[in-house]
C-alpha cells in the first residue's frame, strides 16, 4: 500500500514545521504507536504498567522528532506511513526493552537473541525497504498481505485471521513458506 495523500500532506507539514502539524501527526498515529508498544511487549511476556507504556510511546515519538525529524525525512513513501511507523516503533520498543532490563536480571539467551535479531531485522527492513517491497510483490497477494500484517504491522495470528479470513492455524505455515520464498528470491537477485 502506497503513501496516501492525507499522510503525504501531514508528513510535509511536519517536516516544514507548520503550525499544529506535529499535534495532528500525534493525533493520527498515537493509537498505532500504543498498539505496537502493547503488542511488542505482550509478545515478549513483558508486563507493562500505564507509566511504562507512556514512557515507551514517548520514546518512539522522541525518536521521530530527534535530529530535525531525521527518521521521518528518511521515509521514501514506498509503503504506507503507518507501516513505516510500525517498524520504527517496534525497533524502538525492542531497543528500550533491552536497555531497561536490569543487569542482575539478564534475559535468557533465547529471548536476548530474539530481541537482538528483531532489532537487526527491523533495521535491515528499513534500509532495504525497496528490496522488500519488490520481494513481497513476488509472493502471491494473500501471502504478501499476511507477511506485511505480521512482520510490518505487528498483528497477531488471530488478528490476521480475522482480517483476511485465513484460518489461524494456517498463518504460521504461510509465513514460513513466504520467508523461504523471499530468502530464495533475494539470493537469486543480481547484485548491483
Amino acid at each position: 500500500m502506497a503513501l496516501s495523500e492525507i499522510d503525504r500532506n501531514l508528513l510535509e507539514r511536519c517536516l516544514q514545521r507548520k503550525p499544529r502539524a506535529w499535534e495532528d501527526f500525534v493525533d493520527r498515529f498515537l493509537g498505532l504507536i500504543v498498539h505496537v508498544v502493547d503488542h511488542t511487549t505482550k509478545a515478549r511476556n513483558i508486563p507493562l504498567g500505564a507509566d511504562e507504556r507512556d514512557d515507551l510511546c514517548a520514546e518512539v515519538l522522541l525518536t521521530l522528532i530527534r535530529n530535525d525529524f531525521a527518521v521521518l525525512r528518511h521515509f521514501r513513501g514506498q509503503s504506507s506511513l503507518a507501516t513505516y511507523l510500525t517498524v520504527i516503533a517496534r525497533r524502538v520498543v525492542v531497543h528500550e526493552i533491552l536497555k531497561r532490563v536490569p543487569p542482575q536480571q539478564p534475559l535468557s539467551e533465547s529471548v536476548e537473541a530474539e530481541a537482538s535479531s528483531e532489532v537487526a531485522d527491523a533495521l535491515q527492513r528499513i534500509e532495504d525497504r525497496e528490496e522488500i517491497e519488490q520481494l513481497l510483490q513476488e509472493l502471491p497477494a494473500r501471502d504478501a498481505e499476511i507477511v506485511r500484517m505480521y512482520h510490518l504491522e505487528g498483528k497477531s495470528y488471530r488478528e490476521i485471521s480475522q482480517s483476511t479470513g485465513v484460518a489461524q492455524n494456517t498463518i504460521g505455515p504461510v509465513l514460513s513458506r513466504a520467508r523461504t520464498r523471499m530468502r530464495q528470491a533475494s539470493v537469486d537477485q543480481p547484485t548491483a
